[in-house]
């Protein structure tokens, strides 16, 4: 099916009840940005605190983003960020296949309303869906591919960088390097 606006799109996704999760969601969390944005972030699922206010990444992991972009000179009302995944797995668990499978349908609609012109995922559960089925993070984080219309790369995800802050630093290079291409990206568009 296809959809005219994100707002009809969203209101589909409310009332979705093609997998258990769209029973067990406290809100929707579509996405939120700017439905113009040249640059989309897309996660793999909500989690609690996203669940809770029905917006993506805004949690520790979401405040860690900001400080990336606003690191980088990326204002974060100019991005649209999504997930794969429009309601919360139970205990943050990682989506199953068949979750995915409802849901990615939806997530195509928002980037053909969206246009982007860069996609960003972040994390291996996003790459692996949206890039290739055997995307290694450790190893290609950062790395630019062309998938028809977009230029795609993947990041580590922020809850990881929680974890793990051995790799922030990396992830930082990843962010200025994608400040440079999408800007090289809107300056062939304003041409």
């Amino acid at each position: 099916m296809s959809y005219d606006s994100l707002e009809s799109l969203a209101a589909a996704c409310a009332s979705c009840q093609a997998c258990p999760l769209g029973k067990t969601r406290t809100n929707l969390v579509f996405g939120v940005g700017s439905p113009t944005a040249d640059l989309m972030f897309v996660g793999e699922a909500p989690g609690q605190q996203e669940d809770e206010q029905g917006i993506p990444f805004v949690g520790a992991a979401g405040q860690l983003l900001d400080r990336y972009l606003y690191a980088v000179g990326i204002p974060r009302e100019s991005v649209y960020i999504a997930n794969i995944l429009k309601c919360r797995p139970p205990r943050n668990r990682d989506p199953l296949p068949e979750e995915e499978d409802a849901c990615i349908g939806h997530l195509r609609e928002q980037i053909k309303l969206i246009r982007p012109k860069m996609i960003v995922c972040l994390g291996r559960i996003s790459a692996m869906r949206l890039i290739k089925p055997d995307y290694r993070i450790t190893r290609e984080h950062g790395t630019f591919v062309k998938k028809g219309a977009f230029l795609m790369t993947a990041v580590y995800h922020p809850s990881a960088l929680l974890r793990d802050p051995s790799k922030k630093e990396a992830m930082l290079i990843d962010m200025e390097n994608i400040k440079t291409q999408l800007d090289i990206l809107t300056s062939e568009k304003g041409s």
